[in-house]
């Protein structure tokens, strides 16, 4: 190709990004501030810029230009000149080839280097002289992808029935792209840690046998390892550090052909997985004022992002060097454009937002009828997926548990802090777990909200897992490179005598025993449970509470568990989620229970209970040494559900209820054994039954 054979035209300002056509590619980039903009042509293998050409018109400050004599596959980057004026917010580079915001694919990796960085670091002047070393070498490049009204007429959706799982009946299952397959023995090896790989029969066998609904995969957009990272010899596992909202990260992709994502979605749907994808429209991996330039600041700095009132600097609530500007109405178009081209092109099913606090911000302070989401709420699109929000941020009054608006559900770091404290035995815990068995009520109910609103989890990611939460006191954290002061220190963990791994049976029994009650309250919990990748298989990390720069065996999913001593505590929580999809008490119901007459003799659908028999008094609440309590559920044409919990260390004698629609007591759960419908014999209302110490046990009420 030379420059004689392309012709550039007045193009359209519609659609943003590069967009192929009969006759070549249309390229539309959005920039406010910019004077000029220079798309970049490279040769396939991506080293060799072969054509520099102006876009030669500006619609409603978006530079737009169509290019004939091009094909799907072209590389491709921008060069956008305007002020390098830090004082004002503007820090316009063209030595700095930038990515496309709504690039379809990339190609290639960054290569770190001095280049990348836009301005010349000196004695007095540090970030105020523009660099003028060209950073094309080190950098990705955009890769021209066919339009999904080509790729769809041969694409199997045709024939999909998406599963559209109620949230009522959902149990997602948090994983991650790599770490879940890239030591499965049944994958190929030249799939394992892609989309593929997840995408294959023995992968996808084993969430179905689970009885898992959602699978809710960490990032998948097109993300960057840190330069610090990767001068330690570590990377970025599990990419929160985002490039590219449009594009899937080419280490998930077997073959390279972005189409292996959609390949993936369409093969869980066909096992009843529902697809959610963890999306960080937060910050960018461009970090501050001394990061990186690499698309949004150079093409944009003052509309993309939140400047401080020194316009120099960020206004960061991330903690990760910088904030989007969703306020700007481009800013805003992009990313709903990203949310809703995975929703449409991708066939995803929903999002589950990184700091979403960030998203809700207004003026700076939180607001839950902010732009976006009153943007979202208006899509007749998006406002019909599963929307998660983290609800919180590291800016002022980022901790926003259940104030996010009606449609939304959200991850619930009550509920995990609550159950935690429960089941060590710490004191004064009994509130915190009656709250969470019933959808943490006093936080979400209101504005029509439903209990699925709360996103129930002991164990996620960003923390220990359940392995290690039952044999480590203290994080550690020592591979990630920063002396162990990375992550956080509230872990509510215990190791029961020994830290780290130990073959002393008693320390094993009693681990096993409170790793089974917890698994067990989330998934008899009201609520929606999230289970992380690898809880039910023992998975740990070795105490690493912040694994995410560890892609090694740290973090991956070891299988052999699966047939050896973990095959019990599969078994175990499946058998929980089987549990839990047949008896409607215990799924998520339409309304919040708060102990309304559910039966005609008077019980209610709520009924707490001491040991004794008796019902919990307002001041039983208030015992800070009391560890034991029991929930009755009720409802009309169901049998009774009565649960009963000991977070004591030692057994405790506990009377069962005798309401009249129940004649026998059936024992459905046992933590103690990890038994699910041991066929024990019925009990009779009104008997003690030995409920041993940190066990819980559930019941069915029999009637006549």
């Amino acid at each position: 190709m030379t420059r004689a054979r392309l012709a550039v035209h007045e193009g359209a300002p519609y659609p943003l990004g590069a967009t192929p056509d009969a006759g070549g590619v249309n390229f539309a980039l959005f920039s406010a501030n910019a004077t000029r903009v220079e798309v970049c042509l490279f040769d396939a293998e991506g080293r060799r810029e072969i054509a520099r050409l102006r876009l030669p018109e500006l619609t409603d400050e978006v530079w737009h230009g169509h290019v004939s004599g091009l094909f799907p596959g072209q590389l491709y980057g921008y060069r956008v000149h305007g002020p390098y004026a830090p004082e004002e917010g503007h820090r316009f580079n063209p030595h700095k080839l930038l990515l496309d915001p709504y690039a379809r694919a990339l190609f290639g990796s960054i290569t770190w280097d001095d280049a990348h960085f836009g301005y010349q670091v000196g004695p007095t002047n540090a970030d105020m002289a523009p660099d003028e070393r060209d950073s094309a070498p080190y950098m990705p490049k955009c890769r021209v992808v066919e339009t999904s009204e080509r790729w769809h007429p041969t694409f199997p959706w045709r024939r999909e029935r998406r599963p559209h799982t109620s949230w009522a009946d959902t149990v997602i299952y948090e994983a991650h792209v790599k770490g879940f397959t890239a030591r499965h023995p049944r994958v190929p090896g030249h799939l394992r840690g892609t989309f593929a790989g997840l995408a294959h029969a023995s992968a996808i066998e084993h969430m179905v046998k689970l009885g898992v609904t959602a699978v809710e995969l960490l990032p998948v957009q097109a993300f960057a390892n840190d330069r610090y990272l990767v001068e330690k010899g570590l990377k970025n596992y599990w990419g929160y550090n985002t490039l590219a909202f449009f594009a899937p990260d080419q280490r998930y992709l077997s073959g390279g052909d972005v189409a292996e994502f959609r390949r993936m979605v369409h093969r869980l749907h066909e096992a009843g997985i529902e697809v959610i994808l963890d999306v960080v429209y937060n910050h960018t991996a461009e970090g501050n004022h001394l990061g990186p330039t690499l698309s949004f600041r150079g093409i944009d700095n003052a509309s993309y992002y939140m400047l401080a009132d020194d316009p120099r600097y960020y206004f960061d609530t991330t903690g990760c060097g910088n904030t989007i500007n969703q306020h700007h109405p481009r800013v805003l178009q992009m990313i709903m454009d990203s949310l809703r081209y995975w929703t449409v092109d991708c066939h995803v099913d929903g999002f589950r937002f990184d700091l979403a606090t960030s998203l809700g911000r207004e003026l700076r302070a939180f607001d839950a009828n902010a732009a976006f989401f009153s943007a979202i709420r208006q899509d007749p699109v998006l406002s019909q997926v599963k929307l998660i929000a983290e609800p919180w941020d590291l800016g002022e009054d980022g901790y926003q548990v259940g104030a996010f608006p009606p449609g939304w559900a959200e991850w619930n770091g009550r509920y995990r802090d609550s159950v935690r404290s429960f089941w060590k035995g710490d004191d004064a815990a009994l509130p915190g777990l009656a709250r969470g068995l019933l959808a943490w009520a006093d936080l979400f109910d209101k504005r029509g909200r439903r209990p699925w609103s709360s996103v129930n989890f002991v164990t996620a990611h960003d923390g220990l897992t359940l392995a290690d939460l039952v044999s480590y006191n203290e994080k550690h954290n020592e591979g990630n490179g920063e002396d162990n002061k990375d992550g956080h220190d509230d872990n509510r963990s215990w190791n029961w005598g020994v830290e780290g791994p130990t073959d002393d049976p008693h320390v094993v029994q009693l681990r096993n025993k409170v790793r089974r009650g917890l698994i067990a309250t989330l998934l008899l919990s009201q609520g929606t449970p999230l289970v992380l990748m690898g809880d039910e298989l023992g998975r740990s990390q070795g105490g690493n509470n912040n694994a995410y720069c560890q892609d090694n065996e740290v973090s991956w999913l070891d299988w052999t568990a699966a047939e050896g001593k973990e095959g019990a505590l599969l078994a175990f929580t499946a058998g929980l989620i089987a549990l839990r999809r047949r008896t409607p008490l215990l799924r998520t119901r339409n309304r919040f229970l708060h102990g309304q007459r559910a039966l005609r003799d008077g019980t209610r659908n709520v009924t707490w209970l001491r040991p004794d028999g008796e019902k919990m008094r307002p001041e039983d609440w208030e015992n800070g040494v009391a560890r034991c309590i029991g929930l009755m559920l009720a409802h009309t044409g169901q049998p009774l559900l009565l649960l009963l919990t000991n977070a004591h260390h030692e057994s405790l004698g506990f009377r069962l209820p005798s309401p009249k629609a129940v004649q026998q007591w059936r024992l459905l759960v046992d933590t103690s054994k990890g038994l699910i419908e041991p066929g024990a014999p019925a009990i009779q209302p009104g008997a003690d039954v030995d409920l041993p110490d940190r066990t819980l046990l559930l019941f069915e009420g029999l009637g006549p």
